[in-house]
């Protein structure tokens, strides 16, 4: 009698359950700008009642997670990932930026002001990661790395002329690893929107969460989030990058 009482409650919570609609995104790991994103996406599908797991990788294994359907989609990239995966669907609204940024040597005062400039020096960038492949397009002396602390490193020994990443992305990591021998070259070379991805399979999504995101920049809130998301980032002091 008490188990026939309490079945109808149980099934109602169990389909409750299994109706909550929720997805599965890439991102890629050890970018400070991937871990801004991480803190915001959440935050603007919570609002349409959508719960997101994210799950970082290196970038080219994010993007094939995505493209493959083993994830549902990537959290933040450039708009040239769209045109060259015709696969995955791009949310039309950009919610943040990046900053290619040529790193150097301080003693060595290198001047990079434009991409050309990039042709006399030997190149270290992370794999996977796009707006570095595209500005290296071409070019002969350019090597891939892991991480950023790996870049960094390698133009502090002087194996490589110029490490290329993220303006913020190398700030925290410079700081992390208590570098303060490399530095910026001048300006960055490209600032580049940055958007949300999702696989064609939830094409259906895109429009819900377009109108989240402009809604959110609006009304400031967007702002906002990303503000507060930057500086939990800092406060890690990129300690990831450390080890």
């Amino acid at each position: 009698m008490l188990l026939t009482k309490w079945l109808p409650i149980v099934l109602c919570f169990s389909v409750g359950v299994s109706a909550a609609e929720s997805y599965h995104f890439a991102s890629i790991n050890l970018l400070a700008e991937q871990e801004v994103g991480r803190i915001v996406i959440p935050q603007l599908y919570q609002k349409i009642g959508i719960t997101v797991s994210i799950t970082p990788l290196p970038g080219k294994r994010a993007e094939y997670a995505a493209v493959n359907r083993h994830l549902d989609g990537e959290i933040m990239r450039i708009y040239s990932y769209g045109e060259e995966n015709p696969t995955m669907v791009r949310v039309p609204t950009p919610y943040y930026y990046l900053e290619t940024m040529p790193y150097v040597l301080k003693n060595r005062n290198l001047q990079i002001h434009n991409r050309d400039a990039l042709y006399r020096f030997s190149i270290a960038k992370v794999r996977g990661v796009k707006h570095t492949n595209n500005i290296t397009a071409g070019m002969t002396d350019v090597h891939d790395f892991d991480s950023t602390a790996e870049i960094m490193r390698m133009v502090a020994k002087g194996f490589v002329d110029v490490a290329l990443t993220n303006t913020l992305d190398g700030m925290l990591v410079l700081r992390a690893l208590e570098m303060d021998m490399v530095v910026p070259s001048g300006k960055p070379l490209e600032r580049l929107a940055l958007f949300h991805y999702i696989h064609q399979d939830h094409k259906e999504l895109v429009p819900r969460i377009d109108s989240v995101i402009t809604n959110s920049i609006a009304s400031g809130e967007l702002a906002e989030m990303i503000t507060a998301a930057e500086k939990q980032v800092i406060a890690k002091g990129a300690e990831r990058h450390t080890h």
